[in-house]
């Protein structure tokens, strides 16, 4: 029995039902058998092998909708020649099969994207201290979300020139080249920028996942590289979106470009009558006796003097920016106890000189004048 023979016997057999639904009958019928066989297969697979195969059972949920999708086409395939529609029903019917295989092979080609960049990252796993994993997961990252737009833009623009009216509308636009394009152009021109940021900052790598930043004097971490922005996760839990441009075009602080260890400074203002070495050995005490310290950087200087204090500052050395702050502030509190504690005389002071008559104002001018005068006519 052939074709032909057999679509006579179809439209015999229902005739007396309009064909437009007839067709669209055997079209849903059929697809619901194909896509209750596609479950009883994923069904009887995920018995048989979803426990020895465990990378099986991730393909089959990763690709279950374009699967889907694929029986759908297929089931339309077998059965739109044998069903009796005119011309007005089956026309479009083509073509949104077509549309569909289109969409179907952009979703397979976004979905092997994705599980391919999963597959690369399970090798790096921790990036928070590795920057090998950090600079891999950035890059994959950028790049997957470059490639999925691409696939995207590309996919959407070959659906639309199977449509007569709109391919020739978008070959007379480009080959007008006039205003519209001009418009069309300059509309697009943050998207690209930012498209093609995100390439470079893939490459060159002047921020990757969980770089500590500083932008516009605000202090966070690199959470999410998007194609088009970056999402910074401030340090009170505020998200700041920069469009990628900005990495590009703009300064901007990077704290662990090359390594996660900081040096924290920490200032204090003390008396002139500050026993400094005292304080210095309660320093390095403090920040051997607390977990956050690296074992690394511990100084203390006196940087400063004015007419009422002198300045100290410690510098000390911690594995990442958090654990920098937080070292920072515990050494600071205790080197305040110290002092208040144990050296209550290093506490800043206003000094100044109280006289009790004029007559004991008199008496400094007697003494101090002679001696100013007699300094003067000393030789040199």
């Amino acid at each position: 029995m052939n074709l032909q023979t057999l679509v006579a016997d179809i439209d015999e057999m229902f005739g007396w039902i309009p064909s437009w639904f007839v067709g669209l009958s055997l079209i849903a019928g059929a697809i619901l058998i194909l896509l209750s066989l596609y479950r009883v297969a994923v069904w009887l697979l995920d018995r048989a092998f979803g426990t020895r195969l465990p990378l099986l059972a991730v393909f089959i949920d990763r690709t279950a909708g374009p699967a889907r999708l694929a029986v759908c086409l297929a089931a339309v395939a077998l059965v739109l020649p044998l069903a009796p529609l005119d011309d007005t029903i089956r026309n479009p019917l083509m073509r949104l099969f077509v549309v569909a295989v289109i969409a179907l092979i952009g979703w397979i080609s976004i979905r092997v994207v994705d599980m391919s960049a999963a597959r690369y990252l399970q090798n790096f796993r921790d990036v928070t201290e590795n920057f090998i994993a950090r600079k891999h997961v950035t890059q994959v990252r950028v790049f997957k979300r470059v490639t999925d737009t691409i696939i995207v833009i590309i996919t959407v623009s070959t659906a639309l020139m199977t449509f007569d009216s709109v391919k020739q509308y978008g070959v007379s636009l480009f080959a007008s080249a006039g205003a519209a394009g001009i418009i069309v152009g300059l509309a697009a021109r943050p998207l690209l920028s930012n498209l093609i940021a995100g390439v470079q900052i893939a490459i060159t790598q002047p921020i990757r996942i969980e770089d500590a930043v500083i932008i516009e004097n605000e202090w966070g971490w690199v959470e999410d590289i998007a194609s088009t922005y970056v999402v910074v996760r401030l340090w009170d839990w505020r998200r700041m979106v920069v469009p990628l441009s900005y990495f590009i075009e703009k300064p901007f602080q990077n704290w662990t470009r090359d390594a996660a260890s900081l040096i924290g400074a920490i200032a204090l203002h003390v008396d002139y009558r500050a026993d400094v070495p005292r304080i210095r050995r309660r320093l390095e005490e403090a920040v051997k006796e607390s977990k956050l310290w690296d074992g690394a950087v511990v100084n203390l200087q006196v940087i400063d003097a004015d007419a009422r204090t002198i300045q100290l500052r410690a510098l000390v050395s911690a594995r990442n920016a958090p654990q920098s702050w937080d070292l920072r502030c515990e050494i600071r509190e205790k080197l305040v106890a110290f002092i208040r504690d144990e050296l209550p005389e290093a506490l800043p002071r206003e000094r100044a000189i109280l006289l009790a008559s004029a007559d004991d104002d008199a008496e400094i001018v007697r003494r101090i004048v002679p001696q100013e005068e007699e300094r003067a006519r000393a030789p040199n």
